[in-house]
């Protein structure tokens, strides 16, 4: 078996109209496909594993991915907000060239982010930048500035923790 990706991230809205004002209008992610118009049958509500189901959707495209919104007709109601530790909990990173420049430009528009933007300072990950935000849904999403992205820039970076805090598993991570 190989598996060779992901090929889409689907996230359920509320309203597909309103969730496409801010994933296409607001964050300027293009369209792979228009919006659907409403859909449903036997095989549809087989398929997803929802008796009855009834959605319409539409892909967009952010680098190399694809972000799917489904707006279903008979979705269950929600609790309240997605926190991050709730089990089968997600979030979306977006990968970004300067996490303060975008963060600053989306708060002009008016989202609204937890905090400000952290580094972090230690560990493999030195160096990198990241901040979360809700959509219109209140599903979590991530700005992420990286540090490195080539592999050798990688293990370098992992290799220099190592050589400052080493363990007893140091050259099976190697």
């Amino acid at each position: 078996m190989t598996i060779r990706g992901i090929h889409h991230t689907g996230i359920i809205v509320s309203d597909l109209d309103r969730s496409i004002e801010f994933y296409h209008g607001l964050l300027g992610f293009p369209f792979q496909s228009e919006p659907s118009p409403w859909f449903d049958g036997d095989e549809l509500a087989q398929g997803v594993g929802v008796p009855g189901a009834r959605l319409r959707q539409c892909c967009l495209l952010v680098g190399d991915g694809v972000l799917e919104l489904l707006e279903y007709e008979n979705r269950e109601p929600s609790d309240g907000p997605v926190h991050q530790n709730h089990l089968g909990a997600m979030h979306v990173a977006f990968r970004v060239d300067d996490v303060a420049a975008v963060q600053a430009e989306l708060e002009a528009k008016g989202v609204e982010f937890f905090s400000s933007s952290h580094v972090v300072d230690d560990g493999v990950l030195a160096g990198w930048r990241w901040v979360y935000f809700h959509d219109p849904d209140g599903i979590p999403l991530e700005l992420v500035e990286v540090a490195y992205t080539r592999p050798e820039e990688r293990r370098q970076g992992i290799a220099a923790y190592l050589d400052e805090h080493p363990t007893t598993t140091q050259e099976a991570v190697r």
